[in-house]
């Protein structure tokens, strides 16, 4: 470790820029505090046995922490940059822990606590800082900034191309503003460096297996999830692939598969609030609704996700329970605002969510907007689908097929994309594409929404008669789940 003489010197002018940095920092660690939830303030988490290093590891190196590591790790790191305020590589390691705790936990507080800690990192330590790199691209990828987020994960890759961790992030940084060619690529430069890494850390083979997902691989990608699973280290780390490997399932049409998997993320994991939303998902689907009731609703206690929110707000639509319905949506609503204070990019759900549950036009300018900065195939479907239900078929057309067409990059198998592509496809009249994708979609996934999934299957019940002209009474009926229930 450096003496601290070697990194601070012994003139006067070096000794009163660590000065400045030291009251810089000071200033900055004090509004990170001021900012803390009471109860972390007054009841501060006894450390456990490891519990600190297990966390410390963690995020220097991509694999998930337990909450309550986490929590340790941030009350311990708050603790020491009181007495050492200039150590820029522990505001970094603050700073990637508040992003890890704000997107475990739902609360967007933790991203502007973690953008000024990484800030700080970065003022006392301004060269070749790839953990505050790592650290902002983290959160770029959290608030669904990937413009950012690709442009530090590329500094970090930069600088220090022989370190694995920064790779997963440069990904999904490239996936989200729809640059595929240069995520594999860069994917090809990870499993290259796999190949020279002595053990191969179970979060490279999973980050390798969803982009095998995403290229049309799907056994390829359970393969990986598979080896990570068997190779992490970590309960919290087990249950996160375990997740992944259930919501593949899921995708699927593999309910039964789909609920073992998140099963046994819960035995890994009790607190993995994805594997709670992801049995729920699945028991819903196979007509279980009070038990997926129950889940959503333990789930919503775990993270304010906006994403369980629809998802429970669907599930009492699909049954009629309108007002439970509008109840989840306003809530949903009060999540996204919360989090777009505090710099989450929400555009690309609540584009989708105006499309189905609120203003068709509203969602066409939101997702536009967001075609222009992040032209990746999930803003593609979403806006195909917004324009759908603002009555522009023609347009929505182009888009839907830009989300399915294998020489844009969408070799993602979705139920949802062929859904949405089958249903504008109807309403134009093309019947045969029509039923080929509404067909697909059937057949990836049976179960994929409980409010679409009826809605193919009548389609295609009715564009297999030999007629020409689709049934007025079918389009009657069709009007409300693809022209706009509302909340």
């Amino acid at each position: 470790m450096e003496s601290e003489e070697r990194r601070f010197g012994v003139t006067g002018r070096t000794m009163r820029r660590a000065l400045g940095w030291t009251m810089a920092a000071s200033a900055v660690l004090g509004g990170v505090l001021m900012v803390l939830p009471d109860d972390e303030q007054k009841h501060p988490v006894a450390p456990a046995p490891g519990s600190k290093a297990r966390a410390r590891t963690a995020v220097a190196a991509g694999p998930p922490a337990t909450l309550p590591d986490l929590t340790r790790l941030i009350s311990d790191r708050e603790a020491r940059l009181r007495k050492r305020p200039e150590d820029g590589r522990m505001w970094a390691a603050l700073g990637t822990a508040y992003v890890e705790r704000g997107r475990r936990t739902g609360v967007p507080a933790d991203f502007p606590r973690a953008e000024r800690a990484l800030r700080t990192s970065l003022k006392v330590r301004p060269s070749l800082n790839v953990e505050a790199y790592d650290g902002l691209a983290a959160l770029a990828t959290a608030r669904n900034d990937f413009r950012a987020a690709e442009r530090w994960g590329e500094e970090s890759v930069r600088v220090a191309p022989e370190r694995w961790a920064a790779y997963p992030l440069l990904i999904d940084a490239y996936d989200g503003v729809g640059d595929y060619k240069s995520a594999r690529f860069t994917l090809d430069r990870l499993l290259a460096l796999r190949s020279r890494l002595e053990v191969t850390p179970p979060a490279v083979t999973a980050r390798a297996a969803q982009v095998y997902w995403d290229q049309g691989r799907p056994e390829d990608a359970a393969a990986g999830l598979s080896e990570a699973v068997a190779r992490a280290e970590e309960p919290a780390e087990r249950a996160t692939y375990l997740v992944r490997a259930g919501e593949l399932a899921w995708q699927r049409g593999d309910l039964e598969e789909s609920l073992d998997y998140a099963t046994a993320a819960l035995h890994a994991d009790p607190a993995e609030h994805a594997a709670v939303a992801g049995r729920a998902r699945a028991l819903a689907a196979v007509g279980r609704v009070k038990e997926a009731e129950r889940g959503y609703r333990s789930a919503l206690t775990m993270t304010r996700s906006p994403q369980y929110a629809l998802e429970l707000g669907e599930l009492y639509e699909s049954q009629g329970r309108q007002a439970e319905a509008r109840a989840q949506y306003r809530a949903l609503r009060e999540t996204v605002r919360a989090g777009t204070k505090a710099g989450v990019n929400h555009a690309l759900f609540l584009g989708l969510f105006e499309a189905d549950h609120g203003s068709p036009e509203k969602a066409v300018r939101l997702l536009r907007a967001e075609w222009k900065r992040q032209p990746g195939l999930r803003t593609a479907d979403a806006l195909g689908w917004a324009l759908h239900r603002a009555g522009k078929d023609e347009e929505a057309l182009r888009f839907a097929t830009r989300a399915t067409d294998r020489a844009h990059g969408g070799e993602v198998r979705s139920a949802l994309y062929a859904f949405h592509r089958g249903v504008i496809e109807y309403a134009l009249e093309r019947h045969g594409p029509a039923r080929r994708h509404l067909a697909e979609a059937l057949r990836l996934n049976p179960y994929f929404s409980p409010l679409h999934a009826p809605v193919a299957k009548e389609a295609l019940g009715e564009l297999g008669e030999p007629s020409d002209k689709a049934p007025a009474e079918l389009e009657k009926r069709r009007g409300g789940a693809s022209r706009g229930a509302r909340a």
